[in-house]
């Protein structure tokens, strides 16, 4: 195994897919880069796989036998699990955002290169990684509106004191609004920020992102924290301290 392989020997990546021969394929190629695969085919092998084994990232399939990958993709996202990149061979944007909308890391339209399928694991896995790693120089939690995010566990807790899971990308897009509060900053500044470089990926994802988070605040706060500059961008309108 080579040293770039050996990096990433203890991520476990779960490929859960009803075609055979495809899951094989995406396992082998994932597991010549250095992962840890586990393969299933339907809901219940897959809930088999996450208690046997600490899964990473799921590849998740959106037409399944049984329960479907929207409805898992719910399910465990809301539940805080891993993170999850959905395959689909239905490619139309409305698909697509809807998956964002219930919690999906990112999303593929089938067929995919592998070799874009890996960009994007090694991409999500950074950011996740990143998160679990907070930059020394900077508090451990960020107050504002009488929120908190715990920058270490990734939690956000709400005025009431009631904790708001966030996926891998929520929290990246907080962590930079909340780096410069109460200044305009454009989609662009955004994408590059929050995604590490990463921004030819992920450029479609971010309003996602940017509208679910914005309504995960609303639910907590009396006004619209994340403001909108039309032709400018967007302005986090808060006081931020750290401690």
């Amino acid at each position: 195994m080579t040293p770039a392989a050996n990096a990433f020997a203890a991520t476990q990546i779960l490929v859960v897919d009803d075609d055979v021969a495809l899951r094989g394929a995406i396992a082998d190629y994932l597991s010549q880069h250095g992962y840890e695969v586990i393969q299933a085919g339907d809901a219940t092998a897959m809930e088999r796989a996450l208690a046997a084994a600490a899964i990473d990232l799921i590849v998740l399939d959106l037409m399944l036998p049984g329960e479907d990958g929207l409805s898992i993709c719910r399910r465990i996202a809301d539940g805080g699990g891993p993170a999850i990149i959905m395959l689909s061979a239905m490619g139309e944007e409305i698909d697509r955002i809807l998956g964002l909308e219930l919690g999906a890391d990112d999303y593929l339209a089938k067929p995919c290169s592998p070799r874009e399928l890996l960009a994007r694991v090694r991409a999500v896995l950074r950011r996740r990684e990143e998160v679990r790693t907070p930059g020394p120089v900077k508090g451990k939690a960020c107050h504002f509106l009488g929120f908190t995010l715990d920058q270490v566990r990734r939690q956000l807790r709400a005025p009431n004191g009631v904790s708001i899971l966030l996926t891998a990308g929520e929290f990246s897009l907080l962590s930079v609004f909340l780096d410069h509060p109460q200044r305009i900053l454009s989609r662009d500044e955004l994408i590059e920020r929050a995604r590490g470089g990463e921004a030819d990926v992920f450029d479609r994802a971010i309003d996602v992102q940017i509208s679910r988070l914005r309504r995960k605040l609303h639910d907590c706060a009396p006004d619209e924290v994340i403001k909108t500059y039309r032709g400018a961008g967007y302005l986090f309108d808060a006081k931020v301290t750290r401690s």
